[in-house]
């Protein structure tokens, strides 16, 4: 059974963001939208999200801002950055942050959803990598250590995580 891919999209031309919303939702996404900054890293401190769309201009907390808050509470959450201000130097700061992807606006839909996927399987591949590795990192822990001296070791592995 496949879930649907959940999307935070944020941008504060409401219309645009309504009209995106409903597309993608009719292509199996499953979105919620957010009208600036603020609200949405209050949201993806709220609820799971696997990609986060985010508008590069907006009033408040911009799409850098925005894309750098999610990206440090939010170990494998994805960032595609959607812009009609483009430039090649805020493509490349975003970039730096941590942005899967920059996309001009207007945008073709197809493109858009196909970079949708390819961030989510880049998701995927980060955290199961990160599985296997804290697999890895338990089996080694369990072997020749006391069971208080185990779930220290847990512990400090779930502090590292935060």
């Amino acid at each position: 059974m496949s879930r649907a891919i959940k999307i935070l999209m944020v941008d504060d031309e409401v219309k645009f963001l309504e009209a995106i919303a409903e597309r993608l939702e009719l292509r199996g996404f499953e979105v919620t939208a957010a009208a600036n900054g603020e609200d949405a890293i209050q949201i993806a401190d709220t609820k799971k999200f696997d990609l986060a769309l985010v508008d590069l201009k907006m009033p408040g907390l911009d799409g850098q801002q925005v894309l750098a808050a999610l990206k440090d509470r939010h170990k494998y959450l994805e960032v595609i950055i959607l812009t009609g201000h483009g430039s090649l130097q805020s493509a490349v700061e975003c970039t730096k942050l941590g942005a899967f992807g920059y996309l001009p606006k207007p945008y073709e839909f197809d493109k858009l959803v196909e970079t949708l996927k390819e961030a989510y399987e880049v998701r995927l591949r980060k955290k199961f990598q990160a599985d296997a590795e804290r697999i890895q990192k338990i089996t080694e822990i369990a072997t020749g250590q006391s069971a208080l001296g185990i779930l220290r070791a847990l512990r400090e592995m779930d502090d590292d995580e935060k």
